[in-house]
């Protein structure tokens, strides 16, 4: 039932936001050049990888030595309202059709968070991710990673076809006020380093 909904739901809004990715793509090539697409290695149901699609946000600015500036110099304002928006998000209902995610899951995160997290957290990957979240709606990247995990081993536990259509519900509604964008004084959330316990125990 879940896939179907996720066929029914994300293939018409596809074709409906056509024009809206054509328009987006243009303005990401002219305002911040090549690839209009971020393109990146992410875990899916149970770790398995495949490629996220997004559109590009940040420029490639690099330092002397090489290494891309931090995210806070590399977000135009463009790419803040790109955020904002959650058009840069719009190239991940493709992920979608292909059956590599849902509309409603818990957010795919990076590869290399993998072997840091906590049996309880891993769990996260026993559903398919998804565009949007428990964790999406209730806090976004203004909670820690920790309330963050919580919430989606909640959703692991609680998943239902009434509780995914009131996330795609609260989803619109934090869209249209942008809330929860931003982490502290992060543009995104900081980069996981393991649970605090967790590291104490692969100490000892």
């Amino acid at each position: 039932m879940k896939r179907t909904f996720d066929l029914l739901v994300a293939v018409p809004l596809l074709l409906l936001m056509l024009p809206v990715l054509i328009v987006t793509a243009i303005l990401v090539r002219v305002k911040l050049g090549s690839p209009v697409l971020f393109k990146q290695q992410r875990p899916g149901l149970h770790g398995r990888p495949f490629n996220m699609y997004k559109f590009r946000s940040m420029t490639s600015q690099r330092d002397a030595q090489g290494q891309l500036l931090p995210d806070d110099v590399r977000l135009t304002r463009f790419g803040q309202t790109l955020r904002k928006l959650s058009l840069d998000e719009l190239p991940q209902l493709w992920n979608v059709v292909k059956g590599e995610i849902s509309l409603v899951g818990p957010r795919p995160l990076l590869m290399e968070y993998l072997p840091l997290y906590t049996e309880a957290q891993a769990r996260r990957h026993h559903v398919k991710p998804g565009i949007t979240g428990w964790a999406q709606v209730n806090g976004r990247n203004a909670i820690s990673w920790e309330q963050k995990f919580e919430l989606d081993t909640w959703y692991v536990d609680h998943y239902s076809f009434r509780l995914d259509l009131k996330i795609l519900f609260l989803t619109l509604k934090k869209v249209v006020r942008s809330e929860g964008v931003s982490s502290g004084g992060h543009v995104t959330m900081p980069v996981f380093r393991g649970s605090v316990h967790h590291q104490e125990e692969s100490r000892g």
